[in-house]
C-alpha cells in the first residue's frame, strides 16, 4: 500500500470489520490477517479501533460511519507519520485518570473528559477498552456542532492549552 492510496486501504478495511461483525464474528484480533494488521500498525491503527467502529456502526445506526471514521484516522495517521515518526507510545491511557462523564468546564460536560481521550487518541494512547467517537463523545460533538477529526485536529494544534480549547468550543457552540 502506498500512501496515496491509504484512504481506499482503509475503506476496504473498514468494510471487511463491518460485514465480520455485522457476521457475528467478534474480537478485534480476529478482523484481518497478519499482512493487514501490519499494514494498519504501520499507519498508527489498530484492529481494535476498526472493530469499535463497526461494533458502533452496527449498533448506533450506522455511527460513527466510514466518512467520520476515516477523518479520525486521517488526523491520528497524521500525527503518527509526523510527529511520532512512525514510533507509536508504549503509554496507554489510565481510564480511572479521566474526569467524570458528567465533568463541566464552564458549563460545558463532557468536555473535561473529551479534552484527555483526543489526546490519546492523537498518541495512539486509548486502551483497547475505549474508543474516541463514542456514543457519549459523539452526542458532545454534536451538540457543540463540531466535526469529529476537527475536533481532534484542535486539540493537537492548541497542545496542552487546556483554556484555548475550551474557548474554542464555546465559540463554536455559541455559533449553532
Amino acid at each position: 500500500m502506498s500512501h496515496y492510496d491509504f484512504a481506499s486501504f482503509f475503506h476496504s478495511l473498514y468494510d471487511q470489520a463491518v460485514r465480520k461483525y455485522a457476521g457475528g464474528s467478534r474480537g478485534a484480533e480476529n478482523f484481518f490477517n497478519p499482512d493487514e494488521q501490519t499494514m494498519l500498525k504501520s499507519n498508527g491503527i489498530t484492529s481494535q479501533h476498526l472493530y469499535d467502529y463497526a461494533e458502533d456502526e452496527e449498533g448506533y445506526n450506522g455511527e460513527p460511519g466510514y466518512d467520520r471514521a476515516l477523518a479520525i484516522e486521517l488526523v491520528r495517521r497524521d500525527y503518527f507519520l509526523n510527529v511520532q515518526l512512525e514510533i507509536p507510545s508504549s503509554v496507554v491511557l489510565d481510564r480511572s485518570s479521566l474526569p467524570e462523564k458528567s465533568a463541566s468546564v464552564r458549563g460545558i460536560e463532557w468536555l473535561p473528559r473529551i479534552i484527555p481521550k483526543a489526546w490519546a487518541k492523537l498518541r495512539g494512547e486509548l486502551p483497547p477498552s475505549m474508543m474516541y467517537c463514542c456514543g457519549g463523545d459523539r452526542k458532545f460533538l454534536k451538540e457543540h456542532d463540531i466535526f469529529p477529526s476537527e475536533f481532534l485536529s484542535v486539540v493537537w494544534r492548541l497542545g496542552n492549552d487546556a483554556d484555548a480549547i475550551v474557548d474554542w468550543v464555546g465559540r463554536r457552540s455559541n455559533r449553532s
